[in-house]
C-alpha cells in the first residue's frame, strides 16, 4: 500500500509538473497592455492552484468540482462575467475582477478569496488568455460610476414610492422579478409612469420567472423578499444596486437599466436602489409575511372603465 501511494504521488506531481511547465514565451498583448510572459506563467501556476478545481485546466468550467455546483462555475473561455460592473456589458476591468474574487458571488461556490496581491494580479491576467476577447484593444468597458444620491434620509419614504412605481410601471422589472404590489397597484403604477395600465399579468407574477442564459443555463431571477444577491457588499449596498442595474447582468436577462427617455434620470435611478433595499430589509420580517398575505389574498381585478379606451 505504502508502495502504491509512493506511486500515486509520484504520478501526481509529474502530471503537476507538466502543467506547470512555462506556456508564454513572449509577451501577450491583452485589454490593450502588454502582459510579460514570466506574470502569465506565474498566473498559470496560481490558478492551478486557487482556480483548477472549479473552473477546469482549460478554463471552461469543467473542473472535477464543477458537476456539484449550481450555478456552474465560470467558464472563462467564453469571456464574458455577469458582474463585470461596466458599461455596455463589456469586459470587466481588473479592479472589478478584484472585487469579485475579493467578495465572492453569495449564494454560490464562488466564495471570497484571499489570494495574496501579487497572485491574484498574476491569474488575472493568465486568465485573459483563456479567451479571444482581452485581445481587442477596446474589449474593456468603462466603470459605472454611481452619481451622489439625491434622495438622502430625509427623502428616504418618497424614494421608496417612487421606486415602487418605477418597478411595477416603467421598468417592468415585474416581468422577470416577482411583483410586490396587487394588481390595481400595479395598474396605477403603469399608468402613472408609461401612460398606460397594465391589464394584461403573468400567472406566476408573485414568483420568479425562468430565464434563458448565454452560460447554456436557466436562471432564476432573484426575489428581493427571500434571495441573498449575488454581488451585494453589506457596506456598499447602495453603490452596489446602482451599479448592477446601470450595467445589468452580462449573459443573463437582466439588461442594463439606464433610462434616458426619464427627465430625472439620476433620481429615478436612486429611487429603485432605494426601493430594492426596502426590499432586501424587508426579509425575514413580520412585514414581510403581511405582504404575502396580502398579495395572496388580494381580490380580483377589475380594470378600470378608462382602461378599454
Amino acid at each position: 500500500m505504502r508502495a502504491l501511494a509512493s506511486l500515486a504521488a509520484f504520478l501526481l506531481a509529474g502530471a503537476c509538473a507538466r502543467e506547470a511547465r512555462p506556456r508564454f514565451k513572449e509577451p501577450i498583448k491583452l485589454a490593450g497592455k502588454m502582459v510579460a510572459p514570466g506574470i502569465l506563467n506565474a498566473g498559470h501556476v496560481a490558478y492551478l492552484q486557487y482556480c483548477r478545481a472549479c473552473h477546469g485546466d482549460k478554463g471552461d468550467g469543467k473542473g472535477p468540482a464543477a458537476p456539484g455546483l449550481r450555478p456552474p462555475p465560470r467558464d472563462f473561455t467564453q469571456g464574458s462575467f455577469k458582474f463585470a460592473g461596466v458599461l455596455d456589458q463589456k469586459l470587466p476591468r481588473d479592479e472589478d475582477l478584484v472585487r469579485i474574487v475579493r467578495g465572492g458571488l453569495h449564494g454560490t461556490a464562488m466564495l471570497t478569496w484571499d489570494v495574496p496581491d501579487q497572485k491574484l494580479d498574476e491569474i488575472i491576467q493568465y486568465i485573459k488568455t483563456l479567451s479571444p476577447k482581452w485581445k481587442e484593444d477596446d474589449a474593456v468597458g468603462d466603470p459605472v460610476v454611481p452619481e451622489p444620491d439625491p434622495w438622502g434620509e430625509a427623502r428616504k419614504a418618497e424614494a421608496v414610492a417612487r421606486g415602487k412605481t418605477l418597478y411595477h410601471g416603467f421598468a417592468q422589472c415585474l416581468g422577470c422579478h416577482p411583483a410586490y404590489a396587487t394588481k390595481q397597484e400595479i395598474y396605477d403604477a403603469s399608468k402613472a409612469s408609461l401612460g398606460v395600465g397594465t391589464t394584461d399579468f403573468r400567472d406566476a407574477m408573485y414568483l420568479p420567472e425562468i430565464k434563458d442564459s448565454e452560460y447554456g443555463v436557466k436562471i432564476l431571477p432573484p426575489d428581493f423578499l427571500f434571495n441573498t444577491l449575488r454581488s451585494i457588499n453589506p457596506e456598499t449596498e447602495g453603490g452596489d444596486l446602482y451599479r448592477i442595474l446601470v450595467a445589468g447582468v452580462t449573459g443573463a436577462a437582466m439588461p442594463a437599466w439606464n433610462p434616458i427617455s426619464l427627465p430625472n434620470k439620476e433620481a429615478d435611478i436612486w429611487a429603485l436602489v432605494y426601493y430594492l433595499r426596502s426590499l432586501l430589509r424587508m426579509k425575514g420580517t413580520p412585514a414581510a409575511e403581511k405582504l404575502h398575505r396580502k398579495l395572496a389574498s388580494e381580490p380580483p381585478f377589475v380594470p378600470p372603465p378608462e382602461a378599454g379606451k
